[in-house]
C-alpha cells in the first residue's frame, strides 16, 4: 500500500470477558439491585460485557490505572511518553500533564497504578476530565454529607461539584466514604452520570485501551498455529498473537533477510518476520533466483524460533490472476517443502488493487491457490488480501472463502489511515472475520512524511484490544521514514538503540 464505544466501559472493566452478555443473564445482576437498571441499559446497548462464566461481578474493585484510562478514551486524550512499563502508563501521564491528579496521588512510578482506586480520587478525575467548570454550594453539601468531615481537603471542590451536580448521591446512611475502593458497579454509574451531563454518547468512545493477555511466544512455545473463531491460536487453543517486521522487497534487500537479522529480531523480543517477495518490480517473475533468498531467510527465522511468513508481494501488479499460475506452482513447491514445518505462515497477495473485485478476482484466486496448497499436504495459515491494497474487509466479509484457518489481511499507515479503517476492522471482527495486519507503517501510505507517532500508538492499543498480529513495513535502511534502521547497522552484535530510526524506536519497544 505504499500508495495508497461502544465496548467502552467493561472491556476495561472485564479484563477476563469474554463475549456480550445481556443484563437479564448476568447471574450476579438482581432486579432489586440498587445499579440494575444502569447495567441492564448500558448491557442492552452493547456497551458492557460479562465474563465468561455468565457473571458481572459488580462488587469487584476498579483500579486506578483501568478507571483513568476509560476517561481518557472519552476524552480523546493521546497518551504521553510511558514513564513506566505498564499498560496504562502512557495514558496516566497523560491525566497527570492536564491536572486530573496530582503526582504524590498516582506517582508516575506506577506502583499505584494497579490498586483500587478511591471514590474521593475517582470523582476528582472525573470531574476535572468532564466537567472543570462545574460547581456547587459548599455549605448545602456539607450540612448533607455525613462523613463530609473524612473527606481530605484536596477533594472538597471536585466533591461537592459531583454532588451538586446529582452525580454522586452517597450510600442509604448518607455517607460519601471517600477513601473506600470504588466497584464496578459504582463505576458504571459515575460514569453514565457525568456522561449523560455532558452530552457525550458512549457511541463516541473509543475502544478501552487495556490488552488481554497473549501469548508471544515462539514456534517452541506455541506449535502449529490454528484460527478459531477470529483469534490466531496456538496448537493448544490459547490466543497467540504475533509481533515482528516485514523485510522491504527482496531485490532490493537481500541483506535484511539474514539470519544475523532474524537473532538480533529475536533477542528484540519479535516473534514473527515476513518476507516480501515482490512478483513485478524486477521481483520473482523476471528473477526467480529470489525463491533461494526468500527460502535461506526463512530457514533462519525458523532457526530463530520465529514464525515465518512467505509474501506473494503483489503491488504494481494489481490483480493477483495475472500470475495465477505461476502463483499456484510456486506456493505448491512451498506447502511441500514446509508441511512439516510448524512456523510457516503463507500470504498469497499482498495488495490487490486497482480496478479489480473480492468476487471476481481475489477470491477465485485464493480458492485455486489455497486448494493447491492444502492438496500439497499443509494445514498453515493462509493470509489472504483484498482489494484497495488490503483494505476492503467489507467485501471479503460479505463473501468470505471456506475453509479452515484462513485469515485477512489489512494494512494500514498511520499518517494516511484513521479511524475509518479502524471502524471497518472491527466490523469485519464482528462478522466473524479473522484479520491479521501484515503490513503497517509509522509514515504515510507512500513510507515517507511523519513519523506519526500518536496516530501509530491509537493503532497499537487498537491492535493490542483486539488481539491483533502484525509486521511493520520495513526492515532495512532505505531513506524513508517507515524503515526502522539508520545506516550501516550492523546486526552481528544485536540492534542497538543508536541503529534505530525514529519508527524503528518506536516499533521495536511494542515487541
Amino acid at each position: 500500500m505504499k500508495n495508497s464505544i461502544k465496548k467502552f466501559l467493561c472491556g476495561v472493566l472485564s479484563a477476563s470477558f469474554i463475549f456480550s452478555v445481556p443484563c437479564l443473564a448476568f447471574t450476579d445482576v438482581e432486579s432489586t439491585s440498587w445499579y440494575y437498571s444502569t447495567v441492564r441499559n448500558m448491557s442492552d446497548k452493547g456497551y458492557l460485557k460479562g465474563y465468561e462464566d455468565g457473571s458481572f461481578r459488580p462488587k469487584n474493585t476498579i483500579s486506578a490505572a483501568e478507571f483513568t484510562s476509560i476517561v481518557a478514551r472519552i476524552k480523546n486524550i493521546s497518551p504521553s511518553a510511558a514513564t513506566t512499563e505498564h499498560w496504562a502508563s502512557g495514558y496516566m501521564a497523560s491525566a497527570l500533564e492536564n491536572g486530573w491528579y496530582d503526582w504524590d496521588e498516582l506517582p508516575p512510578t506506577g506502583e499505584k497504578y494497579n490498586e483500587p482506586i478511591t471514590r474521593q480520587l475517582a470523582v476528582k478525575i472525573l470531574m476535572k476530565a468532564l466537567l472543570p467548570e462545574e460547581r456547587g454550594d459548599y455549605g448545602i453539601v456539607s450540612s448533607s454529607v455525613n462523613d463530609f468531615s473524612s473527606i481530605s481537603g484536596r477533594y472538597y471542590d471536585t466533591t461537592i461539584a459531583a454532588y451538586s451536580a446529582g452525580i454522586v448521591k452517597g450510600d442509604d446512611k448518607g455517607n460519601f466514604n471517600p477513601s473506600s475502593a470504588l466497584t464496578r458497579a459504582e463505576a458504571c454509574t459515575l460514569i453514565e452520570k457525568a456522561l449523560n451531563k455532558t452530552g457525550i454518547s458512549p457511541a463516541e468512545i473509543q475502544e478501552p485501551i487495556q490488552p488481554k493477555t497473549y501469548n508471544t511466544n515462539g514456534i517452541s512455545a506455541n506449535g502449529k498455529l490454528k484460527v478459531i473463531g477470529t483469534q490466531l491460536c496456538n496448537e493448544s487453543g490459547e490466543p497467540v498473537v504475533l509481533r515482528g517486521m516485514s523485510t522491504h522487497g527482496l531485490q532490493w534487500f537481500p541483506q535484511y533477510a539474514s539470519e544475523s537479522y532474524s537473532k538480533a529480531l529475536a533477542q528484540k523480543g519479535s516473534n514473527v518476520r515476513r518476507f516480501a517477495m515482490y512478483t513485478a518490480e524486477n521481483g520473482y517473475i523476471s528473477n526467480p533466483s529470489l525463491k533461494q533468498t526468500l527460502i535461506n531467510g526463512v530457514d533462519a527465522a525458523l532457526a530463530q524460533d520465529m514464525y515465518a511468513i512467505i509474501d506473494w508481494h503483489i503491488l504494481s501488479d494489481n490483480d493477483p490472476m495475472t500470475y495465477k499460475e505461476e502463483a499456484k506452482a510456486f506456493f505448491k513447491e512451498m506447502a511441500e517443502k514446509y508441511k512439516d514445518e510448524p512456523g510457516i505462515i503463507f500470504e498469497i497477495c499482498n495488495e490487490p488493487n486497482g480496478n479489480i473485485t473480492w468476487s471476481n478476482n481475489v477470491k477465485p484466486y485464493a480458492e485455486e491457490v489455497i486448494s493447491v496448497i492444502r492438496e500439497a499436504g499443509s494445514d498453515a495459515v493462509i493470509l489472504v488480501g483484498s482489494p484497495e491494497w488490503s483494505q476492503r474487509l467489507d467485501e471479503a466479509a460479505k463473501d468470505p472463502l471456506k475453509g479452515e484457518n484462513i485469515m485477512y489481511t489489512c494494512h494500514f499507515y498511520a499518517g494516511t489511515h484513521t479511524q475509518f479503517l479502524r471502524d471497518r476492522i472491527s466490523s469485519a471482527l464482528n462478522s466473524g472475520l479473522p484479520v491479521f495486519i501484515s503490513e503497517w507503517g509509522t509514515s504515510s501510505a507512500d513510507g515517507n512524511g511523519g513519523t506519526y507517532l500518536e496516530e501509530s500508538q491509537r493503532w497499537i492499543d487498537f491492535m493490542n484490544n483486539n488481539g491483533l498480529s502484525w509486521c511493520n513495513w520495513s526492515l532495512c535502511d532505505k531513506n524513508e521514514s517507515s524503515a526502522a534502521l539508520n545506516p550501516n547497522t550492523d546486526p552481528t552484535d544485536g540492534i542497538s538503540e543508536n541503529e534505530l530510526t525514529e519508527s524503528g524506536k518506536f516499533v521495536f519497544s511494542k515487541f
